[in-house]
């Protein structure tokens, strides 16, 4: 299993201090991101926290997952590897 953790269904409101005190109460969270909007800066509702043993992780899932967060039942599992792109063409012009 895993260190970090997908985190979704999160309120607005949450910021990563947030998120890093909440996983706290698992063990030591190595880092916590929220994932934001590039345009706006808002948040996108999911954000990520790495935990520091595997056994944190999985204690970690089992508590949150499905846990109120603010009226929001969270959604915490093993983060995938992020697949890769493709190249969407970036339409950039005329290119002479």
């Amino acid at each position: 299993m895993g260190k970090k953790l997908y985190v979704g269904n999160l309120p607005f409101s949450a910021t990563d201090q947030i998120l890093a005190d909440t996983f706290a109460q698992c063990g030591t969270v190595e880092s916590s991101k929220i994932i934001t909007d590039r345009d706006t800066g808002r948040s996108k509702g999911f954000g990520f926290v790495e935990m520091s043993s595997d056994a944190e992780a999985a204690n970690a899932i089992s508590k949150f997952n499905g846990a109120d967060f603010d009226g929001r039942a969270m959604t915490v599992n093993e983060a995938k590897p992020m697949a890769p792109r493709e190249d969407r063409g970036g339409g950039r012009g005329n290119r002479y």
